[in-house]
């Protein structure tokens, strides 16, 4: 069968790619064409970070220095922790401005010259020194301090939240305060309403925990609790038990003491260092006023002494008030004969006999707590308390 020309012709135009398909056809190239750009980005990001992990791997390691002084804007004063001062160059892509007293940098591997400077780290024990942001204790958990929280208020709560007050006024609040009374008394929740209420970071020390046994440790702890509660201000650094390194010293020979000694002027440095409306507090608690070195107690630093004695017969009825408060009760509780029968009680032995009852009732079966329950929880906290010294002077033995 024979076709024609123009059958031919016909056909060739029935299978000729119309201008849509073209289109369709270009816009798949397109985006083929934008997916492998990005594949390529991704490969190019890829092989970047594969030769800086190469370039880490052969380099050398870098020495870890402390910046001591900065002498001009070539030359440096620092410490390396593989032991000697070194003056060393600065290289062109740091700032000097940047270097100063007290900051750690890297050293090339030569310990010539400054590569880098280093974030400022924290020591892991003086973080866990920090108690809480915010204490859950505030100034209506605590009874019978009526003046000792109303004169805390005045010397560390406003200078912290109203420092232009005491500016106008052309007056300068005490540096730092110094609780002093029997043991279980409150100075600890004092100083952490204090910190509830000016919103102040509460960094907790026992002072015993200052003394290290390797040289410098003590001091250098000093050193990072201060500059933590700097960097994270307002903050109260809370000092508990300071005769632990604020007894007087004496010509001791000893290394330990020595460290003792090393501790305590270091504490001494750093009250010495900030200004009194900075927004760092200093509160320190003892049990033992006649042992603390008088540096201790000079105007500039210790300067304001806050006794917190034991309750008297109206402080011991609003403890008890405040810690019943909290217990599910049954029948009739007389808080005053409760307050007559623990004279000589701290504010810690009333808690415990609020706990002690709660005990005998659960014990006893009941759910509610009762003024017997109250009564023999004071004979047993009574007898608690006097049992060491008893049986000490009895037996000879410690009681435990």
């Amino acid at each position: 069968m024979r076709v024609s020309a123009s059958d031919a012709n016909t056909g060739r135009r029935k299978h000729a790619p119309s201008y849509t398909d073209l289109e369709l056809e270009i816009k798949k190239l397109q985006i083929r064409v934008r997916q492998l750009a990005r594949a390529k980005l991704d490969l190019e990001r890829r092989l970047e970070e594969a030769r800086r992990e190469v370039y880490k791997l052969m380099s050398p390691p870098a020495i870890e220095a402390t910046v001591l002084e900065v002498i001009d804007d070539e030359r440096v004063l620092v410490k390396s922790t593989t032991g000697p001062n070194l003056i060393v160059k600065v290289a062109s892509h740091i700032d000097v401005r940047s270097l100063r007293p007290g900051i750690s940098v890297a050293l090339n591997n030569r310990g010539s010259t400054i590569i880098d400077v280093l974030p400022q780290k924290v020591d892991p024990l003086v973080k866990a020194m920090e108690v809480d942001t915010r204490p859950d204790v505030s100034f209506k958990d605590i009874g019978g301090l009526s003046d000792q929280i109303r004169e805390l208020y005045e010397v560390v709560v406003l200078p912290l939240k109203d420092p232009d007050l005491f500016r106008e006024l052309g007056i300068e609040p005490p540096k730092g305060v110094l609780l002093y009374g029997p043991p279980g008394t409150g100075k600890t929740m004092l100083a952490k309403a204090v910190a509830r209420e000016s919103d102040a970071v509460f960094i907790r020390v026992v002072a015993s925990e200052l003394v290290n046994k390797f040289i410098g440790e003590g001091a250098r702890i000093v050193r990072e609790v201060f500059r933590y509660a700097r960097q994270n201000a307002p903050a109260i650094i809370f000092i508990d038990e300071i005769d632990g390194i604020g007894a007087r010293r004496a010509d001791l020979g000893t290394s330990g003491d020595r460290e003792v000694q090393r501790t305590l002027l270091q504490l001494l440095a750093e009250m010495d260092g900030f200004n009194p409306l900075s927004n760092v507090k200093v509160i320190a608690a003892t049990n033992r006023l006649d042992l603390l070195d008088s540096a201790l107690l000079r105007p500039g630093r210790f300067d304001r002494l806050i006794e917190v004695p034991l309750p008297g017969y109206e402080a011991r009825r609003e403890i008890f008030s405040i810690h019943l408060s909290r217990v599910k009760k049954e029948g009739v509780i007389d808080i005053d004969r409760l307050a007559e029968l623990t004279a000589g009680f701290s504010g810690a032995d009333i808690k415990a006999v609020v706990t002690e009852a709660g005990f005998f009732a659960i014990r006893d079966g009941r759910r509610a707590v009762r003024m017997d329950d109250l009564i023999r929880a004071i004979e047993k906290v009574r007898m608690r308390n006097s049992a060491p010294a008893t049986r000490g002077r009895d037996t000879g033995l410690i009681a435990i």
